[in-house]
């Protein structure tokens, strides 16, 4: 059975921003994907972000982003970017889709957001001038979004 929808962290560099996704993908059924490089898992502030949801959650670390695309399985897929024109809001999101964000220095690489596999560039608004907000924040607001047009299957 397909995931409700999909988190893809590509390259995180930050341990408490990924344990808070891992805390997301278990509260909302969502399958989250880690693209390496990344971090130690056993890092303590990943630990104390996801809580005692690791076990709750369904993560996946890919070794590259090809093998990340493998297992997406033909599912379409939103690269975030600050760069973006069209917001999040303007997805009709389907069952399976993939929500993918960049590393917090930097985001998405430029080839990464025009890979032809990419179907759609988003953006979250923020005021002007402002650079860019936390990496879980913008994963929360989107995979929200996305559950929330689907009815949030399986919620409570």
């Amino acid at each position: 059975m397909r995931a409700v929808f999909q988190i893809c962290f590509v390259e995180p560099r930050i341990a408490g921003n990924t344990g808070s996704a891992i805390r997301l993908a278990a509260a909302t059924g969502a399958h989250l994907h880690l693209v390496d490089p990344l971090f130690d898992l056993e890092d303590s502030k990943l630990r104390r972000a996801g809580l005692d949801y690791h076990d709750l959650a369904v993560v996946t670390v890919h070794e590259d982003l090809e093998s990340a695309y493998a297992a997406f399985d033909g599912a379409r897929v939103f690269a975030f970017t600050t760069s973006a024109t069209r917001r999040y809001t303007d997805v009709a999101y389907e069952a399976g889709d993939v929500l993918m964000f960049g590393s917090e220095p930097t985001g998405l690489p430029d080839e990464v957001q025009h890979d032809p596999r990419v179907s759609d560039r988003l953006r979250l608004p923020m005021q002007p001038s402002r650079r860019s907000m936390n990496l879980a924040s913008c994963a929360s607001i989107a995979v929200y979004e996305a559950w929330r047009q689907q009815d949030f299957p399986g919620a409570v």
